[in-house]
């Protein structure tokens, strides 16, 4: 493997950097995963104008996005893959211990790791603890992520793949690494952006392509809705068969399977929509 950091791609042995790093020392970092498919990247100028919203609302410099893609294209082609996960990832920098920002400048690492498909269903799990919908971190993608590792592992311990949180107003607000769409009576609904979710690229696309809603939910929705799936870049649209205790019956449902075939047609034909 070989990894941009900071202007260059080095070995993965060698690509390192400062423990003084302010995304190590404190969280002061965004990122960005992008799915690669025969070496090209699906909707990139997306994910790179969602990489400069979150470097404003962290106050982070604003990051070059023509070296961004330059970094991308780099370690696309230097790590072939059939199906990858490409992680930008753009900190804070070099930093004095706590809070403070230096004055070194940003940091930047690109790396690429090869993955398999998902499963068409997965089974998901509720978690007791709530997003924040009006938090400063609110609608970044930052890597203060140590919550979704917690909640991630409590979902692998109960035999699921994701775990789904509600707002501090009891609102279902989205997964670790997923947003999340019900069917009531035939229609398709997803949280708003108010909720504290994040703003997903796959989320938005689907929004786009199927005429979902956004709609205010109560968190207790996911026990009656007809069908349930998550969405992110490495899911695409993944069905949910199991929440918690209740099986949801058969594999995607009639609406899902339809948002699957749609967003795989649509992405198909433009891989930057």
């Amino acid at each position: 493997m070989r990894i941009w950091v900071n202007g260059e791609l080095r070995a993965a042995d060698a690509a390192r950097v400062s423990v003084l790093d302010h995304g190590l020392t404190v969280g002061d970092g965004i990122f960005e995963t992008v799915r690669t498919t025969g070496g090209r990247p699906f909707a990139l100028t997306r994910h790179l104008d969602r990489l400069a919203r979150s470097a404003r609302g962290l106050g982070l410099p604003a990051p070059d996005l023509d070296e961004v893609r330059r970094a991308c294209a780099a370690v696309i082609e230097a790590n072939p893959a059939a199906l990858g996960r490409l992680r930008i990832t753009y900190t804070g920098g070099i930093s004095p211990l706590g809070s403070d920002r230096g004055t070194a400048g940003p940091g930047l690492v690109v790396a690429l790791g090869e993955v398999k498909r998902r499963p068409d269903t997965t089974a998901v799990i509720t978690v007791p603890w709530t997003r924040n919908e009006r938090g400063a971190l609110t609608g970044l993608k930052t890597t203060s992520y140590a919550e979704n590792v917690v909640a991630l592992a409590r979902a692998h311990e109960h035999g699921a793949t994701e775990a789904l949180f509600a707002n501090t107003v009891g609102q279902l607000c989205e997964g670790t690494g997923s947003n999340v769409f019900v069917v009531l009576d035939g229609q398709l609904h997803t949280p708003p952006v108010a909720s504290g979710c994040l703003a997903g690229i796959t989320r938005a696309l689907t929004l786009e392509w199927t005429g979902a809603q956004e709609t205010e939910l109560p968190f207790d929705v996911l026990e009656r809705a007809e069908e349930i799936f998550l969405t992110s870049t490495l899911r695409d649209i993944q069905s949910v068969h199991r929440i918690d205790g209740r099986e949801l019956p058969g594999g995607p449902g009639p609406v899902t399977a339809k948002a699957m075939s749609v967003f795989d047609e649509r992405a198909g034909d433009d891989l930057d929509p």
